[in-house]
């Protein structure tokens, strides 16, 4: 029987490990331990990364690096403008990744109910302890279910209009580039979700979930594979944005919430 990212009981393995870290990357990885633990202090709860560098299958040159910071409060402006220049600063100093995405959260928000099947399944499962005391422990094991779905990618039909908005706004091949990674990778991984409970079991690889994907939606296959083409390798050209949120973004929308429902609303404020 295929592993597919589950344990022998059908809930999901934890993703990575610093084990897994290409040589190219250690010092990158060191260095951003070092000056996170810096940069927060006291405000520290824990830090983790996700993405490419701890599953050991990052680019050099190509891949970014991803950072979950959880601080003891709810992030604030100085937090937040902290957050800019550590990253700006491991993004400029090292030119074994292109970029650094860092999401802020306090630590009550990632142990919430509310988040309990997105941010805090996202920690647990794909998130490698980096710094702190590890919030995973506070969470509850997960299966690749109906539930999960949903309240992971169930929100595309909102999210369409500000990805629209932003395609708009973008005025650069830059911008475009960047956009065409963001918005290609955000439709592959929703499409996978879509599918993941008949499945039965999770990959991050991008090509790989278009390949699942497949199976079950032959007909936008060709779609879905040139989204994690883009994705892997974005194109600064207009007309693939486009394409993805006037074709192929509605109709996943659609079919997203006809088969796992729409995403529990979040509070606000």
């Amino acid at each position: 029987m295929e592993h597919r990212g589950l344990d022998a009981y059908g809930y999901f393995e934890r993703e990575g490990s610093l084990g897994q870290v290409r040589a190219e990357f250690r010092g990158l990885v060191a260095a951003a331990r070092e000056r996170i633990g810096e940069a927060y202090g006291r405000r520290l709860h824990s830090a983790y990364l996700y993405g490419s560098v701890p599953r050991g299958t990052a680019r050099p040159g190509r891949s970014d690096l991803d950072l979950l910071i959880a601080l003891h409060h709810a992030p604030g402006d100085e937090d937040r403008d902290t957050t800019e220049a550590l990253a700006r600063g491991l993004d400029e100093e090292f030119a074994q990744i292109d970029g650094v995405g860092v999401l802020l959260y306090g630590k009550d928000r990632l142990l919430s109910e509310a988040e309990r099947y997105d941010l805090g399944w996202f920690l647990a499962c794909l998130c490698t302890p980096l710094l702190g005391a590890d919030l995973a422990e506070h969470l509850p094991r997960y299966r690749p279910d109906s539930l999960l779905a949903r309240e992971t990618n169930g929100d595309l039909a909102e999210l369409l209009p500000r990805m629209r908005e932003r395609i708009r706004a973008a005025a650069t091949p830059e911008e475009h580039r960047k956009l065409c990674r963001g918005l290609s990778r955000h439709l592959v991984r929703t499409g996978f979700t879509l599918v993941m409970p008949r499945w039965g079991g999770w990959t991050s690889d991008l090509t790989e979930s278009a390949d699942v994907f497949a199976q079950y939606y032959p007909e936008r296959a060709e779609q879905m594979r040139a989204a994690a083409a883009a994705a892997l390798a974005p194109v600064a050209d207009p007309d693939v944005l486009r394409a993805c949120v006037e074709d192929l973004g509605p109709w996943l929308a659609d079919e997203y919430t006809a088969r796992h429902g729409t995403k529990t609303a979040r509070p606000t404020g």
